[in-house]
């Protein structure tokens, strides 16, 4: 078996060095705060995987710089499509022994399949924070994580009582690597500002003075499925969106609160109330 150093794949690919050059490159700036989206697999071959990129997004930011991932846990809760996938198919008592079997979430432990490997390596790293909510928690690293993670109400997804209100007041970042507007979660607080909010039931399995137990709450609707229209749209507006090549992956780089706006007015014009809900 060949030596790693003899291994072409090993040498082309990415080191921290190399990564954090390409990341200033594209507009990341110290003392950022800096909300990122991530698909690894894009980015290609990187010499330690999603601890070098986690290193060479912290280097980019530096030490006065705050990184924040989405660490959301859908597989929670029954009215989430990650759980109707999961259900298609099973028999009635099979779908009663998977409900049955659901973990309660846990800020600590629970980890956030959906979101990614960046995801999940932030939110194991020993200085991260993590915010609370059952379903759409987040996690941070850096000076402002506390300020940016405390707080999040349980019966607030991604509004005005989340961490996302309050990266649009510090004036945050966004960061869109190897993935494209769809999963812009900017985009979710701009749902919450619109003049008409269709809202929804949610479900999720919680642990509650000790015990299991299945939670219900009343929130907006979510719903992403134009969030790529939104996004073209923010890119032609004129905003400042700085797209890149970050080792193999496509990359864009744009204001939190720009996207948040332009949103509030593409969704007031292109949703009617009642298709959003």
């Amino acid at each position: 078996m060949a030596h790693r150093l003899d291994n072409p794949a090993f040498l082309s690919a990415l080191d921290e060095e190399t990564l954090t050059a390409e990341l200033h490159a594209l507009g990341i700036r110290p003392g950022t705060v800096l909300l990122t989206h991530s698909s690894l697999r894009g980015l290609g071959p990187v010499r330690g995987g999603s601890r070098t990129v986690v290193r060479a997004l912290r280097a980019a930011l530096g030490p006065d710089g705050t990184l924040v991932v989405p660490t959301f846990t859908p597989e929670n809760s029954d009215t989430s499509p990650v759980y109707r996938q999961r259900v298609q198919g099973l028999t009635a008592a099979q779908v009663a022994e998977l409900r049955r079997r659901m973990p309660p979430f846990d800020p600590a432990y629970t980890p956030a399949r959906s979101t990614g490997r960046l995801a999940e390596e932030v939110r194991t790293h020993p200085e991260a924070l993590r915010s609370s909510h059952p379903q759409t928690s987040f996690a941070a690293i850096g000076p402002l994580a506390r300020r940016i993670v405390s707080g999040h109400a349980p019966r607030c997804h991604l509004g005005e009582d989340s961490p996302m209100a309050k990266l649009y007041d510090v004036g945050a970042q966004v960061l869109l690597l190897g993935v494209g507007f769809a999963s812009c979660t900017a985009f979710h607080l701009a749902e919450y500002r619109v003049p008409e909010k269709p809202v929804r039931e949610y479900h999720c399995v919680i642990r509650d003075r000790g015990a299991r137990t299945w939670w219900s709450f009343t929130d907006v609707a979510l719903d992403d499925s134009d969030f790529v229209d939104v996004g073209a749209s923010f890119e032609r507006s004129g905003a400042a969106v700085r797209a890149a090549t970050v080792g193999r992956a496509t990359a864009r780089l744009f204001a939190f609160r720009a996207a948040v706006d332009h949103a509030v007015g593409w969704l007031t014009a292109h949703r009617p109330g009642p298709r959003r809900g």
